[in-house]
Protein backbone atom coordinates (compact mmCIF):
# COMPACT_ATOMS: atom_id res chain seq x y z
CA UNK A 1 0.00 0.00 0.00
CA UNK A 2 1.28 3.57 -0.82
CA UNK A 3 1.47 5.83 1.53
CA UNK A 4 1.61 9.87 0.96
CA UNK A 5 2.21 12.88 2.73
CA UNK A 6 1.09 16.30 1.19
CA UNK A 7 3.44 19.19 2.59
CA UNK A 8 2.69 22.79 1.36
CA UNK A 9 2.24 26.46 2.49
CA UNK A 10 -1.54 27.80 3.37
CA UNK A 11 -2.42 31.12 4.03
CA UNK A 12 -4.83 32.81 6.95
CA UNK A 13 -8.10 33.04 5.24
CA UNK A 14 -7.10 32.90 1.85
CA UNK A 15 -10.17 30.32 0.56
CA UNK A 16 -9.15 30.16 -3.15
CA UNK A 17 -5.32 29.88 -2.53
CA UNK A 18 -6.12 27.03 -0.16
CA UNK A 19 -8.18 25.27 -2.60
CA UNK A 20 -6.16 25.45 -5.02
CA UNK A 21 -3.06 24.15 -2.63
CA UNK A 22 -5.38 21.16 -1.60
CA UNK A 23 -6.20 20.23 -5.54
CA UNK A 24 -2.70 20.37 -6.22
CA UNK A 25 -1.82 18.01 -3.85
CA UNK A 26 -4.37 15.87 -4.28
CA UNK A 27 -3.56 16.02 -8.15
CA UNK A 28 0.29 14.99 -7.12
CA UNK A 29 -0.61 12.25 -4.87
CA UNK A 30 -3.34 10.77 -7.93
CA UNK A 31 0.17 10.90 -10.15
CA UNK A 32 2.39 9.33 -7.71
CA UNK A 33 0.00 6.10 -7.25
CA UNK A 34 -0.64 6.88 -3.72
CA UNK A 35 -3.46 4.79 -1.97
CA UNK A 36 -3.89 6.94 1.47
CA UNK A 37 -3.23 10.44 1.61
CA UNK A 38 -2.53 12.34 4.74
CA UNK A 39 -3.13 16.11 4.26
CA UNK A 40 -1.63 18.85 6.97
CA UNK A 41 -3.47 20.51 9.75
CA UNK A 42 -6.08 23.20 9.41
CA UNK A 43 -5.33 23.21 5.47
CA UNK A 44 -8.36 25.21 4.37
CA UNK A 45 -8.07 27.94 6.71
CA UNK A 46 -4.33 28.44 7.76
CA UNK A 47 -2.72 28.00 11.52
CA UNK A 48 -2.48 31.22 12.94
CA UNK A 49 -6.30 32.58 13.30
CA UNK A 50 -6.57 35.54 15.77
CA UNK A 51 -10.12 35.70 15.97
CA UNK A 52 -13.53 33.40 15.83
CA UNK A 53 -14.22 36.20 12.96
CA UNK A 54 -11.33 34.32 11.21
CA UNK A 55 -12.04 30.95 11.65
CA UNK A 56 -16.04 31.82 10.79
CA UNK A 57 -14.86 32.89 7.62
CA UNK A 58 -12.73 30.06 6.62
CA UNK A 59 -14.28 27.41 8.30
CA UNK A 60 -16.42 24.81 6.76
CA UNK A 61 -19.37 22.00 7.67
CA UNK A 62 -18.04 18.59 7.77
CA UNK A 63 -18.52 16.66 5.38
CA UNK A 64 -20.61 18.89 3.29
CA UNK A 65 -18.13 21.76 2.64
CA UNK A 66 -15.83 22.72 -0.28
CA UNK A 67 -13.13 20.87 0.93
CA UNK A 68 -14.76 17.67 1.86
CA UNK A 69 -16.29 17.69 -1.22
CA UNK A 70 -12.87 17.78 -3.32
CA UNK A 71 -11.66 15.06 -0.68
CA UNK A 72 -14.67 12.30 -1.41
CA UNK A 73 -14.59 13.28 -4.91
CA UNK A 74 -10.39 12.30 -4.91
CA UNK A 75 -11.17 9.28 -2.70
CA UNK A 76 -13.52 7.94 -5.04
CA UNK A 77 -10.72 6.05 -6.92
CA UNK A 78 -10.48 3.03 -4.44
CA UNK A 79 -8.53 5.70 -1.83
CA UNK A 80 -8.41 6.92 1.41
CA UNK A 81 -8.00 10.65 2.89
CA UNK A 82 -7.50 12.24 5.70
CA UNK A 83 -6.70 15.85 5.84
CA UNK A 84 -7.45 18.60 9.00
CA UNK A 85 -9.59 21.23 8.35
CA UNK A 86 -10.86 24.20 10.47
CA UNK A 87 -15.26 22.55 11.23
CA UNK A 88 -18.15 24.79 12.19
CA UNK A 89 -20.81 22.95 13.69
CA UNK A 90 -23.42 24.93 15.39
CA UNK A 91 -21.75 28.33 17.24
CA UNK A 92 -18.41 25.91 18.10
CA UNK A 93 -15.19 25.68 15.94
CA UNK A 94 -13.08 22.69 15.81
CA UNK A 95 -9.51 22.33 15.04
CA UNK A 96 -10.74 18.83 12.81
CA UNK A 97 -9.30 15.74 10.80
CA UNK A 98 -12.03 14.62 8.23
CA UNK A 99 -11.58 11.38 6.65
CA UNK A 100 -13.04 9.67 3.40
CA UNK A 101 -12.56 6.10 1.65
CA UNK A 102 -14.42 5.12 -1.58
CA UNK A 103 -15.72 8.32 -1.86
CA UNK A 104 -17.38 7.94 1.52
CA UNK A 105 -16.90 9.96 4.27
CA UNK A 106 -15.93 7.92 7.31
CA UNK A 107 -16.03 10.26 10.06
CA UNK A 108 -14.03 13.00 11.78
CA UNK A 109 -11.61 13.72 14.73
CA UNK A 110 -11.93 16.69 16.76
CA UNK A 111 -8.39 17.47 18.61
CA UNK A 112 -8.48 16.54 22.12
CA UNK A 113 -5.13 18.19 23.21
CA UNK A 114 -5.20 22.39 21.90
CA UNK A 115 -1.66 24.00 21.56
CA UNK A 116 -1.22 27.59 23.13
CA UNK A 117 -3.94 29.64 21.74
CA UNK A 118 -5.73 27.05 19.95
CA UNK A 119 -8.40 27.53 22.86
CA UNK A 120 -9.39 30.91 22.11
CA UNK A 121 -10.72 29.55 18.92
CA UNK A 122 -11.35 25.73 19.37
CA UNK A 123 -13.61 24.36 21.44
CA UNK A 124 -11.68 21.14 22.40
CA UNK A 125 -12.70 17.33 20.37
CA UNK A 126 -15.71 15.67 21.88
CA UNK A 127 -15.06 12.46 20.04
CA UNK A 128 -12.62 9.30 20.73
CA UNK A 129 -9.63 8.78 18.46
CA UNK A 130 -11.00 6.91 15.53
CA UNK A 131 -9.83 3.89 14.21
CA UNK A 132 -11.20 3.09 10.27
CA UNK A 133 -10.79 0.18 8.78
CA UNK A 134 -10.40 -0.26 5.20
CA UNK A 135 -9.00 -2.68 2.49
CA UNK A 136 -8.03 -5.07 5.57
CA UNK A 137 -6.10 -2.10 7.99
CA UNK A 138 -6.76 0.10 10.61
CA UNK A 139 -6.40 3.56 10.58
CA UNK A 140 -5.81 5.64 12.93
CA UNK A 141 -6.13 9.41 13.35
CA UNK A 142 -4.79 11.83 15.71
CA UNK A 143 -3.62 16.21 15.15
CA UNK A 144 -0.48 18.05 15.78
CA UNK A 145 -0.10 18.35 19.47
CA UNK A 146 -1.55 15.31 20.18
CA UNK A 147 1.85 13.67 20.05
CA UNK A 148 2.54 15.04 22.92
CA UNK A 149 0.72 12.66 24.88
CA UNK A 150 1.76 9.09 24.66
CA UNK A 151 -1.90 7.84 25.64
CA UNK A 152 -2.71 9.00 22.28
CA UNK A 153 -0.95 6.91 19.83
CA UNK A 154 -1.00 3.82 22.71
CA UNK A 155 -4.79 3.77 22.70
CA UNK A 156 -5.10 4.09 18.86
CA UNK A 157 -2.62 0.96 18.71
CA UNK A 158 -4.78 -0.90 21.18
CA UNK A 159 -7.52 -0.71 19.13
CA UNK A 160 -5.89 -2.18 16.07
CA UNK A 161 -4.82 1.28 14.58
CA UNK A 162 -1.95 -0.11 11.88
CA UNK A 163 -0.96 2.91 11.29
CA UNK A 164 -1.72 6.31 12.75
CA UNK A 165 -2.50 9.15 10.23
CA UNK A 166 -1.30 12.71 11.52
CA UNK A 167 -2.23 15.82 10.15
CA UNK A 168 -0.01 19.12 12.02
CA UNK A 169 1.33 22.50 11.63
CA UNK A 170 4.30 21.76 13.74
CA UNK A 171 6.58 24.63 15.22
CA UNK A 172 8.03 22.51 18.31
CA UNK A 173 11.36 20.94 17.17
CA UNK A 174 10.41 17.43 18.75
CA UNK A 175 7.62 15.82 17.34
CA UNK A 176 9.14 13.97 14.13
CA UNK A 177 11.88 12.05 16.54
CA UNK A 178 9.06 11.72 19.30
CA UNK A 179 7.18 9.88 16.24
CA UNK A 180 10.03 7.51 16.17
CA UNK A 181 9.29 6.43 19.31
CA UNK A 182 5.48 6.31 18.95
CA UNK A 183 6.02 3.77 16.24
CA UNK A 184 8.53 2.13 18.43
CA UNK A 185 6.30 1.39 21.70
CA UNK A 186 3.46 0.63 20.07
CA UNK A 187 4.85 -1.40 16.74
CA UNK A 188 2.60 0.96 14.31
CA UNK A 189 3.21 3.04 11.36
CA UNK A 190 3.06 6.75 11.59
CA UNK A 191 2.53 9.49 8.89
CA UNK A 192 2.70 12.99 9.64
CA UNK A 193 1.54 15.77 6.74
CA UNK A 194 3.46 19.05 8.22
CA UNK A 195 3.39 22.24 6.57
CA UNK A 196 5.73 25.24 5.49
CA UNK A 197 6.25 28.85 5.89
CA UNK A 198 5.70 31.44 8.27
CA UNK A 199 2.50 32.49 9.59
CA UNK A 200 2.11 35.41 12.26
CA UNK A 201 5.74 34.79 13.65
CA UNK A 202 5.27 30.73 13.77
CA UNK A 203 7.50 28.98 11.85
CA UNK A 204 6.22 25.44 10.61
CA UNK A 205 8.95 22.89 10.23
CA UNK A 206 8.28 20.65 7.18
CA UNK A 207 10.12 17.24 7.35
CA UNK A 208 6.56 15.54 6.89
CA UNK A 209 7.64 12.05 7.37
CA UNK A 210 6.67 8.29 7.16
CA UNK A 211 7.69 6.25 10.37
CA UNK A 212 7.80 2.34 10.48
CA UNK A 213 7.05 -0.30 13.58
CA UNK A 214 11.19 -0.56 13.54
CA UNK A 215 11.57 2.64 14.42
CA UNK A 216 13.04 3.81 10.24
CA UNK A 217 12.40 7.07 9.01
CA UNK A 218 10.99 5.52 5.68
CA UNK A 219 10.84 9.05 3.64
CA UNK A 220 10.85 12.36 5.07
CA UNK A 221 10.23 16.14 3.09
CA UNK A 222 12.99 18.46 3.29
CA UNK A 223 11.77 22.08 5.91
CA UNK A 224 10.54 23.94 2.57
CA UNK A 225 9.68 21.27 0.46
CA UNK A 226 5.92 21.81 -1.00
CA UNK A 227 4.04 18.70 -2.87
CA UNK A 228 3.67 14.97 -1.77
CA UNK A 229 5.83 12.23 -0.86
CA UNK A 230 5.29 8.40 -0.84
CA UNK A 231 6.35 5.22 0.18
CA UNK A 232 5.59 1.44 -0.36
CA UNK A 233 4.62 0.01 3.24
CA UNK A 234 3.77 -3.55 4.48
CA UNK A 235 0.91 -2.46 6.41
CA UNK A 236 0.72 -5.90 7.90
CA UNK A 237 3.95 -5.69 9.60
CA UNK A 238 2.47 -3.88 12.22
CA UNK A 239 0.71 -6.88 13.46
CA UNK A 240 4.00 -8.22 15.37
CA UNK A 241 3.93 -6.72 18.86
CA UNK A 242 7.15 -8.31 19.99
CA UNK A 243 10.00 -6.08 20.14
CA UNK A 244 12.20 -8.81 21.03
CA UNK A 245 11.40 -12.46 20.80
CA UNK A 246 10.40 -12.60 24.16
CA UNK A 247 8.61 -9.08 24.92
CA UNK A 248 4.90 -8.12 23.53
CA UNK A 249 4.79 -4.48 24.00
CA UNK A 250 1.35 -4.85 25.04
CA UNK A 251 1.29 -7.70 27.15
CA UNK A 252 3.98 -7.26 29.05
CA UNK A 253 2.61 -3.88 30.10
CA UNK A 254 1.94 -4.37 34.37
CA UNK A 255 -1.43 -2.03 33.85
CA UNK A 256 -1.53 -2.52 37.47
CA UNK A 257 0.84 -0.31 38.29
CA UNK A 258 0.16 2.42 36.40
CA UNK A 259 -3.10 3.96 37.86
CA UNK A 260 -1.91 6.91 38.17
CA UNK A 261 -2.07 7.81 34.86
CA UNK A 262 -6.21 7.94 34.46
CA UNK A 263 -6.02 10.27 37.95
CA UNK A 264 -6.34 13.89 37.62
CA UNK A 265 -2.91 15.30 37.91
CA UNK A 266 -2.26 17.81 40.82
Amino acid sequence: MRIGIGQADFKITDIGHNLEIGRSLLADAGRDGVDVLVLPELSNSGYALDSRGEAELASEAVPGGPWCQMLAEWSEKDRLVVCGLCEKEGNRFYNSAAIFAGGEYRGVYRKLHLFTREADIFSPGNRELPVVEWKGFNFGVMICFDWAFPEAARVLALNGAHIILHPANLVLPYCQAAMVTRSIENRVFTATANRTGLERGLSFSGMSQVTSPRGEVLVQAGRDQAGVISVEVDLAIAENKMITANNHVFKDRRTEFYKRILEDWS
